[in-house]
């Protein structure tokens, strides 16, 4: 049997009383994909002490491939992940903590760095509640000096059953819900700010990843992300625009009782993979 995987919060107050904690590692995972430097410059003015900078496109991605299969933000090859991990103190017996700042109103790189360790099999990487904000207001002290951290090794542990391909979703059996976390206007169509074909994979129900977020940025209640979602227990394969984005609902997914894996896989290439290929259908308006 699956062990149970451990609840994918940990609060500000939890962190301050671990900050000592010789086994914990802080991920500071601030970005806005409209301005790459934004995360590291707001980490370079302050953080939490210890943290480690995770860039989403250098550290939390592989590079992109030619024609844009795969997305803009394709996942890392794993032996590559596991070795920058290892480099910035993480082994397999760290406690990994990752922030964002959900003020900004872009909370999902957090989620994206718990996800890929969950895909490395490591249970123990957890999303801090509130994000940045939630650390200062609970009195954590704020650091400008790097993390030094002694190098380790990381070994991965890939859960292959944690994703889906473009295939996958074409051939989804009935039943399994495909849901698409992007904004509503985007999902139907009528704006693509960043893609270059507007619309939305046929079949798919929009779910906008804000709403698992109340106006403080904390997440909701699992009874409210369950309402939110609106998939009960059916297989779910979630995607956004390039496998950032749709962490929150994966995660949202796991808090409302449906763990990571088979039944709550991610498109990782998601519409940036999809419109990679032509021949591939697009539908726009609104499905539900």
């Amino acid at each position: 049997m699956t062990p149970t995987p451990p609840h994918p919060l940990k609060t500000a107050e939890w962190l301050l009383d671990h900050a000592q904690d010789p086994r914990v590692r802080v991920l500071d995972c601030r970005y806005a994909l409209s301005d790459p430097l934004v995360g590291r410059i707001a980490f370079l003015a302050g953080h939490v002490p210890g943290a480690v900078y995770a860039d989403l496109e250098t550290d939390l991605s592989g590079p992109v491939q030619p024609a844009g299969a795969g997305g803009r933000h394709p996942l890392p090859d794993p032996d590559v992940l596991a070795g920058w991990l290892g480099r910035v103190g993480i082994g397999n017996d760290s406690v990994v903590v990752c922030y964002d700042d959900p003020s900004t109103g872009q909370g999902f790189y957090a989620a994206r760095a718990w996800w890929l360790l969950r895909w490395l099999g490591h249970p123990q990487v957890f999303v801090l509640d509130g994000g940045w904000p939630a650390w200062q207001a609970a009195g954590g002290a704020v650091s400008t000096d790097d993390a030094a951290h002694a190098p380790t090794t990381f070994t991965p542990c890939v859960q292959p059953g944690m994703v889906a391909g473009a295939q996958d979703v074409q051939a989804r059996a009935p039943g399994t819900v495909l849901i698409d976390s992007r904004a509503p206007a985007r999902y139907r169509g009528e704006v693509e700010p960043i893609d270059r074909k507007a619309g939305h994979i046929p079949g798919a129900v929009n779910r906008d990843w804000s709403g698992v977020l109340d106006g403080a940025g904390h997440w909701r209640s699992p009874e409210v992300l369950g309402v939110h979602l609106n998939a009960g227990a059916a297989p779910t394969i979630t995607y956004c625009g390039s496998g950032v984005s749709a962490a929150p609902n994966l995660l949202a997914r796991e808090l409302a009782g449906v763990p990571l894996g088979p039944d709550n896989r991610l498109y990782a290439g998601s519409w940036s993979d999809w419109i990679s290929d032509p021949t591939r259908p697009v539908a726009v308006g609104a499905e539900n």
